[in-house]
């Protein structure tokens, strides 16, 4: 069993920055994804950057030159940077990882960009 535990998010203004960070229950294993997904209201939940151990990225097009995913595989933890943040960011992020092909979910973090 995985546990993901969130950190980060907040209420920003627009054009602004946060660091979302995700901490893995324990550092005794290796996590094969990690990354973030995010649902905003009456919205299904979507990709936002995904990493994988060796370092493979991929991001979403909204966030593309705008959020940067990086992980410390030796602590299992990921973190989110998103700069140039819009009100359309507005969500609740999810950190996401993966052991042994069974996916692991976060609790989430509000995101709130407000214009």
């Amino acid at each position: 069993q995985v546990q993901l535990v969130e950190s980060g998010g907040g209420l920003v203004q627009a054009g602004g920055s946060l660091r979302l960070s995700c901490a893995a229950s324990s550092s005794s294993f290796i996590l094969g994804v990690m990354g973030w997904y995010r649902q905003a209201p009456g919205k299904q939940r979507e990709l936002v950057a995904l990493m994988t151990s060796g370092g493979t990225i991929n991001y979403a097009d909204s966030g593309k030159g705008r959020f940067t995913i990086s992980r410390d595989n030796a602590k299992n933890t990921v973190f989110l940077q998103m700069n140039s943040l819009k009100p359309e960011d507005t969500a609740v992020y999810s950190c996401y990882a993966t052991k042994n092909g069974v996916a692991y979910w976060g609790q989430g973090t509000q995101v709130t960009v407000s214009s």
